[in-house]
């Protein structure tokens, strides 16, 4: 299973209602760090297939989900669990720090 699009319409059912851990990614096509994650978050996604959901926001189109979420900058990566926020990255990491976020909620 490969990353999902998060938008205002279906954040509540894809993330807040998840009955899996959600690591939703807060980025933009113009961002260099974001590229450089994007490849690892959906080898994540792959890899966690039915453990652990990984949403993409685009900030630019759903810039309502960034100010509700305080985003300040990019790649941010929030991580849900039954419905609340769990953790929290900001910026672009390697593969073994970002599953450092979920590893102990899976």
């Amino acid at each position: 299973m490969s990353s999902i699009t998060i938008t205002v319409d279906n954040f509540e059912s894809e993330v807040l209602q998840s009955p899996v851990p959600v690591l939703v990614d807060f980025w933009a096509k113009w961002c260099g760090p974001c590229k450089m994650i994007s490849p690892v978050l959906e080898q994540i996604a792959d890899e966690y297939s039915g453990q652990l959901k990984v949403g993409k926001i685009n900030v630019d189109e759903e810039s309502v989900l960034a100010e509700q979420h305080g985003v300040n900058s990019i790649p941010t990566l929030f991580l849900y669990k039954d419905g609340a926020l769990a953790g929290q990255r900001n910026g672009a990491a390697p593969k073994h720090e970002i599953e450092a976020l979920f590893k102990d909620l899976i």
